[in-house]
């Protein structure tokens, strides 16, 4: 369903086939919080993590790109703070929560692949560090994980361990050195340099850091540093923390 104005954003989710039963689960649903910095990998280690251990996935960065493409495409400046803010009450988007099934749709557009570009890249942080918008979306981001009907969510972002999910059973900073992670954003993206997406990572780091700390963790938050481990041994690493509260992960 769409989300319009103020109004709840329901998760869309189903859980992933993992080889999990249903008893092996809590009836309370296990939240995990993932913060990390662009290029961490934070995105598909989650994703990938949500599908082993059946769960839904909340991808937040998703929904402020989405915004600022909203923007862009309705001809708003992205550093006009109050002609965003206006513009929120009129942002209708969609979002799934399955790991195999994220998409992103603002509107009647399917937007998945077009905020990833990097133009969007550029200009998604003056929508990001707007207070107004921070609240009014976190609000929708809690709505998702309350609203979650599988054994437990993965949800990702910047201020998740702190601001969204405080209380979230697994809370983790996924992070790697500034060289590993342009080095993983530079593959990402093709058609453009690895200078410029080296600027594009630094540049948003620093706007976002003005807003939230994603570079260190908070206290009872544990960091998975992945600059030495590759894609599996990450979500890995990931899988077993969840573990560590008692789930069943094999």
């Amino acid at each position: 369903m769409s989300t319009r104005r103020t109004a709840p954003l329901s998760a869309q989710s189903h859980a992933a086939a993992a080889g999990l039963q249903a008893a092996q689960f809590p009836a309370v649903r296990i939240v995990v919080a993932i913060d990390g910095p662009a290029g961490s990998g934070k995105s598909s280690v989650s994703r990938a993590a949500a599908r082993t251990l059946g769960f839904a996935y909340q991808d937040t960065g998703a929904v402020y790109r989405a915004l600022a493409w909203s923007m862009l495409d309705r001809g708003i400046d992205t550093t006009d703070a109050a002609s965003v803010v206006t513009a929120l009450a009129d942002f209708d988007y969609r979002i799934g929560t399955s790991p195999d099934d994220d998409y992103v749709r603002v509107g009647d557009a399917d937007v998945t692949d077009a905020i990833r570009e990097p133009r969007i890249s550029a200009v998604v942080s003056d929508v990001a560090r707007i207070p107004e918008v921070r609240e009014y979306l976190v609000n929708l981001f809690r709505e998702v994980i309350r609203s979650c009907s599988s054994p437990g969510i993965i949800t990702e972002g910047r201020d998740i361990t702190t601001v969204v999910a405080p209380d979230a059973e697994v809370r983790i900073l996924l992070t790697a050195t500034e060289e590993a992670r342009m080095a993983r954003r530079s593959a990402e993206i093709s058609g453009q340099s690895a200078e410029v997406t080296a600027q594009q990572l630094s540049s948003r780091d620093a706007k976002d850091s003005r807003v939230v700390d994603f570079m260190n963790a908070a206290d009872g938050v544990t960091t998975v540093d992945s600059t030495h481990l590759d894609f599996d041994q990450t979500v890995t690493a990931v899988v077993d923390l969840v573990g560590t509260v008692g789930i069943a992960t094999t």
